[in-house]
């Protein structure tokens, strides 16, 4: 049996999606921390089940998002089929740019770090995390995992020959031995290319539509749109060639609350999400609830439902969602995937009004032209599944759209 098992380990890993060839079995069976941490990143047998593995929640051939269920999952069904979380499951792809945890000396502002509310400082934190999650891959404890681990011979050869002889002595040297070796895996090129249409622009190798440049132009200024006064149009190195198209800060934007996905999965009722307040480090603040870490822009178009919690379905309701704060149409106050007036925010404290404010309200061309520079973002290999994605609800005429 365990030679079946590793053969489909292999032979998924050999796609595009997995990167580095990797061979069947035997001796330097991975011989990179990057490729035997995409085979850890498919390991079902790391979860306490044998049921899930970290590529069941962020799939690699959706944008390293959870798409179990139709147009997505909000939350995600743990390795029980009973569990579900109470967050929308971020990609980790481009994760390896967030700067580690910490709370910027000049302004004050916390920033970086993994999952919507930094918990995990850095990657191999957050690579860590799932595995003893009770409602998420439910090991009980790194002994668990580790034993885990020395089931498999080739395993055991690559992290000796990789992290050296001690690398498996101890449970703690083992664990964390596997949390580097997934570290390195969504490190490497293939979790973040680089290679969207807009890289190409970038390079002088495409041009962009006049409807994408026109988002392009509105995105990147604060005139006429606040996109970027979150979401940096530049990399830590200054280039545009290395934007994430996040800040990595954490803000309250008025998200409702998802009571569909709650009621649907059991949370119960009258909870809240405090957000970054609930990391360990903050402690609890007040200052904080409510707020969440600005998403990588990333693949957006492929990666919904959005928000922390899964609350809209389609990119274009996020922009109207933002568009809401600054136009006096009645029409925009109301979210056009329930047709009713979008929900109150489920923390009001806290709002980030100097950035949702910032701008005038726009109108249906500029709201699609930033739709279609959005999706300029998506990495060439899922550049397909853009074809298969449903017209935005309401989309603008052009030249007719309706004023602001």
């Amino acid at each position: 049996m365990r030679s079946i098992k590793i053969c489909s380990l292999a032979i998924l890993l050999t796609v595009p999606v997995a990167g580095a060839a990797i061979h069947i079995a035997g001796a330097n069976a991975y011989p990179t921390p990057e490729s035997l941490g995409a085979a850890l990143f498919h390991d079902k047998n790391l979860s306490f089940n044998r049921t899930q593995a970290c590529s069941t929640c962020h799939m690699p051939d959706m944008g390293f998002s959870d798409h179990n269920e139709p147009g997505g999952a909000a939350v995600s069904r743990g390795d029980d089929s009973r569990s579900f979380g109470d967050r929308n499951a971020p990609s980790v792809a481009y994760a390896a740019f967030s700067p580690a945890f910490h709370k910027d000396e000049a302004t004050g502002v916390w920033m970086g770090g993994q999952f919507w509310d930094g918990r995990a400082a850095k990657l191999e934190d957050q690579a860590g995390g799932p595995p003893l999650n009770p409602i998420e891959m439910g090991m009980p404890n790194k002994k668990t995992v580790a034993a885990r681990i020395q089931e498999n011979p080739d395993y055991i050869d690559a992290f000796q020959r990789l992290y050296g002889k001690e690398a498996l002595t101890t449970d703690d040297k083992a664990f964390a031995s596997v949390t580097s070796a997934i570290a390195a895996f969504e490190r490497g090129k293939d979790v973040s290319p680089f290679d969207s249409r807009y890289d190409r622009y970038l390079r002088g190798e495409e041009k962009l539509t006049d409807q994408e440049e026109l988002g392009r132009t509105l995105f990147f200024s604060s005139q006429f749109a606040n996109c970027s006064l979150c979401h940096d149009i530049k990399g830590a190195d200054g280039r545009y060639e290395s934007s994430t198209f996040s800040s990595h800060k954490y803000f309250n934007i008025g998200v409702p609350a998802n009571e569909a996905a709650r009621a649907r999965n059991g949370v119960k009722s009258g909870y809240v999400d405090i957000g970054l307040a609930a990391n360990p480090q903050v402690a609890g603040d007040p200052a904080e609830k409510g707020k969440f870490k600005v998403p990588t822009l990333r693949n957006i178009a492929v990666t919904g439902p959005y928000m922390h919690n899964g609350v809209f379905k389609d990119l274009r309701t996020v922009i109207l969602f933002y568009n809401k704060y600054n136009s006096k149409k009645k029409s925009r106050q109301i979210n056009p995937e329930t047709g009713e007036r979008w929900a109150p925010p489920e923390i009001a404290d806290n709002l980030a009004t100097k950035e949702l404010e910032t701008g005038p309200g726009l109108d249906d061309k500029r709201i699609d032209a930033l739709v279609a520079f959005l999706k300029t973002l998506t990495d060439k290999r899922y550049e397909p599944l853009l074809t298969k994605a449903p017209a935005p609800t309401g989309a603008g005429t052009g030249a007719g759209a309706a004023a602001p």
